[in-house]
């Protein structure tokens, strides 16, 4: 008897997302975001400048607690829109007016510490295919 494989369910793919978040070391993730976001929507949404994330890409940082809780959120959520749409509509989804947020951008939303709304953002946005 064949198995019909199937798409990954929305919360499987949450799971995947959370997963692959949480086991990359800091330095990839930071390089990740910066590969889909660009580095100065990174610097936004960790409240430092450019400067500072060239230097965390190159594997000097970031170290503050705040600021790596930050990257992995963030991180988490681009690999959650990942799992739906291309690099450049996830970029455009974090500089875009979100309803969900008020008409406030995701990346703007991040760096004033609100992630979890952001997530649920993210979700209703996965899940609206």
């Amino acid at each position: 008897m064949s198995r019909v494989l199937e798409a990954p369910t929305p919360r499987r793919k949450r799971q995947q997302a959370h997963l692959r978040a949480l086991e990359s070391e800091i330095t990839p993730a930071v390089k990740s975001l910066v590969e889909t976001l660009g580095k100065a929507l990174v610097a936004v949404i960790v409240n430092r400048d450019v400067k500072t994330v060239t230097r965390w890409v190159a594997g000097q940082g970031p170290r503050g607690d705040d600021e790596q809780r930050r990257v992995i959120d963030t991180l988490q959520i681009v690999e959650l829109l990942l799992s739906g749409d291309s690099p450049s509509v996830v970029r455009a989804w974090f500089m875009g007016m979100n309803p969900q947020l008020d008409d406030e951008n995701p990346a703007e939303v991040l760096a004033a510490g609100r992630a979890r709304e952001v997530m649920a953002a993210a979700r209703a946005f996965v899940n609206a295919d």
